[in-house]
């Protein structure tokens, strides 16, 4: 037990300082990037008034209340209060697009997540390309329609070449790993690294998958895995979620955070921090 509390601690400073040198790199950018923004802001400005263009930009939803949001009750089928995707819906102007991105190891149960979300009829409506798989789901909320486009990177190592289409533009970034894998958590370290090269402003959520196996391993083993991966968690400034799709738990409100988060909603998670229990951690 020493000896395991020994490599999670020299593993999680190891994280601290990889991931402290991204951050670094990460207000750099941010610095380049508000000047960048400065100046285009200028340019559409100056757009504006000689023809008359408004820039776009997200409008907040007019929710008032947290529980109108289409979340199904956790445990149930994803046939919850949506309209799933259709064509026509991209020339709309009440459509609101929101790109999500996947990125964990190969074979811990993203695309299985994703279909637990977006249902069987849409899975069967994906895009497959080399190393990327793309789902699309639309909600409707109080008139507006969320269309969320999401991208699952396969995991393996050709897959790599697909992280920067894939995180260009995504309002969210989900680092996954399996609960029953510790290797799978210490790849998120590659993972993070690599997607902050092409995507500064997403927001970051920790998932692991398959917690119905996980609560199956010996107690002290459990306690390790949810140590590390709080650790993990405040070192990326990212939400930790544990999941199951084979349960459904945890799948819905991941989805229903990323819209609380993007239009400032008052609905806000809910923290569990009990060992056995569906971990929340922020």
């Amino acid at each position: 037990m020493a000896k395991i509390l020994h490599q999670t601690s020299r593993k999680m400073t190891q994280l601290c300082r990889q991931i402290a040198q991204v951050n670094v790199r990460r207000t750099v950018l941010q610095r380049v990037s508000f000047i960048g923004r400065f100046f285009r802001f200028i340019w559409d400005r100056i757009l504006v008034c000689s023809v008359g263009r408004q820039p776009s930009r997200y409008r907040r939803l007019p929710l008032q209340d947290p529980s109108l949001l289409p979340e199904a009750a956790e445990g149930s089928s994803s046939e919850e209060q949506a309209t799933i995707n259709s064509s026509g819906y991209e020339t709309d102007s009440d459509l609101v697009p929101l790109k999500i991105s996947l990125l964990g190891d190969y074979q811990i149960g993203k695309t299985t997540f994703v279909i637990k979300y977006v249902g069987d009829e849409q899975e069967k409506r994906s895009l497959q390309m080399t190393g990327l798989n793309l789902m699309d789901k639309t909600l409707l909320v109080q008139g507006a329609r969320i269309s969320f486009s999401i991208w699952d990177v396969a995991g393996d190592k050709s897959s790599l070449d697909q992280i920067p289409v894939a995180c260009k533009d995504a309002v969210a970034i989900l680092f996954m790993f399996d609960l029953t894998s510790r290797c799978t958590l210490n790849s998120v370290v590659g993972w993070y690294s690599e997607a902050r090269k092409w995507n500064q402003t997403a927001i970051p959520i920790l998932i692991g998958t398959k917690f119905d196996d996980f609560v199956r391993l010996p107690p002290d083993l459990q306690w390790t895995i949810v140590t590390q991966a709080r650790a993990y968690a405040r070192a990326m400034k990212a939400t930790l979620f544990f999941s199951s799709a084979t349960h459904n738990i945890n799948v819905n409100k991941v989805f229903k955070f990323i819209m609380a988060k993007v239009f400032n909603l008052p609905w806000k998670v809910e923290r569990n921090l009990t060992v056995g229990e569906p971990i929340i951690d922020f």
